[in-house]
């Protein structure tokens, strides 16, 4: 079978090793990002669910204690309300009494919903690097290569338009190739970000909810009922 003379075999096969370096740089961002796209979807999909289970169970329990235990251990809500609910048995007594219940259950809260949201937003650098760095690097792997193909030529004394257009028509997929990796990358941040930001409210208001029901000393199903608790915008969202 005969190699395309235009192709990327051609292009690899007569490429020198800066435009071969070039060429497997956004190979491997484009693999990069991808697996950063598919990791997040999934890590995403993952909470989803489990915000689904906390707004099924977990306020329909007759107590706190109940509540955590029909939660999956790795649940990050879960994780969060017994964080909360510890935190609230630890003020009774120690330095910790010193602190206003609502501030001390507060910053325990705060701090819970921080740490899910930041593990949401853990690899969204990635595909943005991508996204502005790629387009870049291919146009550098066009400009290296129009230079090396007009090298040649010189060199060889030929300037009709067959031995013009081969090289430089290589080069130019460079430019091609930055913009095929760098779009789906852009593409999935954007929709990261807004799926996060999803998340990233309906944590709030579980935190939110369960720091009501702390500082109320009721039963989650009694919060409910008491209109303190909106429906999770994360389970809806599913």
């Amino acid at each position: 079978m005969q190699m395309d003379p235009y192709g990327l075999d051609a292009l690899w096969a007569q490429g020198d090793p800066v435009a071969r370096a070039t060429l497997l740089i956004l190979a491997a961002m484009s693999v990069a990002s991808w697996f950063v796209l598919g990791g997040k979807l999934v890590e995403q999909y993952r909470l989803f669910r489990d915000a689904a289970d906390a707004d099924r169970a977990f306020w329909e329990a007759g107590s706190l204690e109940e509540g955590l235990a029909v939660l999956a251990a790795d649940n990050p809500l879960r994780i969060l309300a017994a964080a909360a609910l510890d935190g609230h048995r630890r003020h009774q007594g120690g330095l910790v009494k010193e602190v206003d219940r609502h501030t001390w259950l507060g910053f325990i809260l705060q701090q819970g919903a921080g740490r899910i949201i930041g593990r949401l937003q853990g690899g969204l650098a990635v595909l943005a690097t991508v996204g502005a760095v790629a387009p870049f690097i291919g146009l550098f792997g066009t400009v290296w290569g129009i230079h090396h193909a007009l090298t040649a030529i010189g060199i060889s004394g030929q300037a009709s338009i067959d031995k013009v257009a081969g090289p430089v028509g290589e080069a130019l997929i460079m430019t091609a190739i930055g913009l095929a990796v760098a779009v789906p990358a852009v593409l999935g941040y954007n929709w990261l970000v807004r799926r996060n930001k999803v998340a990233a409210d309906s944590v709030r208001a579980f935190a939110a909810d369960l720091h009501a029901v702390l500082l109320g000393g009721r039963r989650p199903n009694e919060a409910a009922d008491a209109g303190q608790r909106q429906p999770c915008l994360l389970a809806r969202s599913a």
